[in-house]
């Protein structure tokens, strides 16, 4: 007596990727419900299964859906939206002010639809997501019919969702108490990067990763100077460093892991982390090439991910899984590294098992999830077929097969499409209100880029000063006795500081958009050595306010900003159309004279050589402050003995520029 299920595949080329690589064909799957009841060869289970449906699969392949294990889905919004940039650039100088202008939940949510119908044409029945509003990117794609592991983004900076981490924390548990035990949706918790969170987020992270048993999604030494500044700022690479934190301790999902030893794959394969692979946005944005093999030779799950579409800009896992085997072969020139039927595996059953769900999918095999897709490889771009080899059948999905090959596409027990044809969503809509999208993020750019100033700020952070200074230049012939002139007792030094400070003038063709300047700081001790480095961005105006007597000038006024990124950084972001570097040695005084706070420079020019000069400085608020703090600005120069010294009128990037 036949057992009655509700879809019966029938004539396919069966592709489980189980632990053995069984295939049938002929051979046939039967579904009941959500699951998987059957799979074998084609007559025993016709002999064994009676369907409400029959699907004849025409001898194509019958597979599991592929897994896509790392991405950001609602940033196909921004597809295109900035590219051949380097990923900081790319990342802080327009991705993130873009986010923070334009990202809402119902962004994330037509974001998350347009890529859910991009995935389910190609073939993705689960993506491993990380954003911003996740609830209502786990909201979307359960109506599309797909499965996810969200996880809710976590950062020390404000985010479209959060002003602050502590806010970001809040949503994410309450995101995991939500939406815990979904039959599609598996919560996680998403602290950014280790260089984007704290110690105290990791660990806070870790704890409630651990607390609701749900994964926890994080960006691992995607590049080389991630992992530099980690040893140089905590003396020790990232891995060991999250374990410190106890990062470790959760069901990681580890991104990337472009730049990763042996010892901290064996670290990772200790504690059954997985590992997503992104091959795509690792060439495109110069990350470097992952040691994938080395990490299966460890025994580590590692899956393949598209990342988000603004750096890859696709979903396609067909040409990631093919890319994930051509970059292993050609980094370690072997062409026996990763054959196609593991770069498989990569994108199905490794791929579930890295994101902590392979209990639920990524194989065929009885009891896990009717997640499952047909491919037609009969075109032309992969005819013939040979059937010597048993590999050739996956060597046939690796290296020929596009995902537009995809014919249909089940999650779940459920069809999300038929012959091509999606049945959850209305793709053409998608498309149009996407576009209404596009255009209003290419009006702010537009707007943006037509100022310094308006960069600047879109960087966040950024202040303006609106006090003016008062402020006096001198050439010094004679510096050592200004020292000691410091020492008078007319003269209250409140404080002393010695700095070397490193100055890049970014120029532009423009010269009504201003000066401006990228300066660290690096506060020297008594014994010459650096103990604090601060950098700062200051954008300066062209023009002074005007001279207000006895060679003094009052000074306009300026935006500061903290300069959180490398001189690279603002070079490639601002694109000035010169630059001059100064370094100089400066003694800085604060003092009181006569009830009156100043400040005092000494300035060595060392670079290039121009001696030294002599600064007094004090803020004003008015004309009339303005003019008595001139004149004791003035009495100060003959004080110091140096009422006789040349004035000058211009800062050291004005004298050099008119040399």
């Amino acid at each position: 007596m036949t057992q009655t299920v509700d879809t019966l595949f029938i004539n396919a080329i069966v592709l489980t990727m189980d632990r053995n690589l069984n295939q049938y064909d002929p051979g046939a799957v039967a579904v009941k419900g959500d699951s998987i009841v059957a799979v074998g060869k084609e007559a025993e289970i016709k002999n064994e299964y009676s369907a409400n449906e029959i699907i004849d699969c025409k001898g194509r392949v019958l597979m599991p859906g592929l897994i896509n294990a790392h991405t950001h889905v609602p940033m196909t919004l921004m597809r295109g939206l900035a590219d051949d940039l380097r990923l900081d650039v790319w990342l802080m100088g327009y991705m993130l002010p873009v986010e923070r202008e334009f990202v809402s939940p119902e962004f994330v949510r037509l974001g998350t639809q347009l890529a859910c119908a991009e995935q389910i044409r190609s073939g993705v029945t689960t993506f491993n997501d990380m954003y911003f509003f996740e609830s209502d990117i786990a909201k979307a794609t359960a109506e599309a019919g797909m499965r996810a592991v969200c996880g809710q983004s976590v950062m020390k900076y404000p985010a479209p969702d959060a002003p602050a981490f502590e806010d970001s924390i809040a949503y994410a548990r309450e995101f995991i108490k939500t939406w815990k035990g979904h039959p599609l949706i598996v919560p996680a918790i998403a602290p950014h990067a280790p260089y984007s969170t704290t110690p105290e987020i990791l660990r806070t992270c870790a704890d409630i990763a651990k607390e609701y048993d749900v994964p926890l999604h994080i960006h691992i030494s995607e590049t080389a100077f991630e992992v530099e500044n980690m040893r140089n700022e905590q003396g020790m690479p990232v891995v060991p460093y999250v374990k410190k934190q106890g990062l470790l301790e959760a069901k990681v999902i580890a991104a990337h892991c472009v730049h990763i030893d042996v010892g901290e794959m064996k670290t990772l394969q200790h504690v059954n982390a997985g590992i997503s692979h992104n091959p795509s946005s690792n060439l495109k944005l110069a990350s470097g090439f992952a040691p994938v093999q080395k990490m299966l030779d460890v025994g580590l799950n590692v899956g393949i991910g598209t990342d988000g579409p603004a750096s890859n800009n696709d979903l396609d896992m067909f040409e990631e899984i093919r890319l994930a085997s051509f970059v292993a072969k050609a980094s370690s020139n072997d062409p026996t590294v990763l054959p196609a039927a593991t770069a498989l595996l990569m994108g199905t059953r490794l791929g579930a098992q890295a994101l902590h769900i392979g209990h639920l999918t990524g194989s065929l095999e009885p009891g896990k999830r009717a997640d499952l897709i047909i491919v037609d490889t009969s075109p032309a771009h992969n005819s013939p077929r040979f059937r010597r080899d048993p590999n050739n059948a996956y060597a046939q999905l690796v290296f020929a097969s596009k995902s537009t090959d995809v014919t249909d596409v089940m999650v779940n027990g459920k069809w999300l499409m038929r012959d091509h044809n999606l049945l959850t969503l209305n793709e053409a809509d998608l498309i149009k209100e996407a576009q209404g999208v596009a255009r209003k993020i290419d009006t702010f750019l537009i707007e943006r880029e037509k100022s310094v100033l308006s960069k600047l700020i879109a960087l966040g952070g950024s202040t303006q000063e609106e006090s003016f200074e008062v402020q006096v230049k001198v050439k010094i012939v004679e510096p050592d006795k200004l020292v000691q002139a410091m020492k008078r007792p007319e003269i209250e030094v409140t404080a002393q500081k010695h700095y070397q400070q490193f100055d890049d003038y970014f120029l532009f063709d423009d010269p009504s958009q201003g000066r401006l300047r990228f300066r660290e700081d690096n506060l020297i001790d008594e014994k010459g050595n650096s103990q604090n480095v601060r950098s700062r961005l200051t954008l300066l105006g062209q023009k002074r306010e005007g001279e207000i007597g006895h060679d003094v000038l009052l000074s306009r006024s300026r935006f500061i900003a903290p300069a959180i990124h490398t001189a690279r950084f603002y070079r490639e972001y601002f694109k000035p159309a010169k630059e001059i570097s100064i370094t100089k040695d400066r003694l800085r005084w604060h003092i009181r004279y006569k009830n009156t706070e100043l400040f005092v420079n000494l300035d060595e020019i060392k670079e290039p050589p121009m001696g030294h000069f002599l600064e007094i400085k004090s803020r004003t608020w008015s004309r009339k402050d303005a003019d008595l703090k001139a004149e004791l600005v003035s009495e100060l120069l003959d004080l110091l003995g140096a009422g006789n010294a040349e004035v000058v009128t211009q800062d050291y990037i004005e004298i050099l520029t008119a040399s």
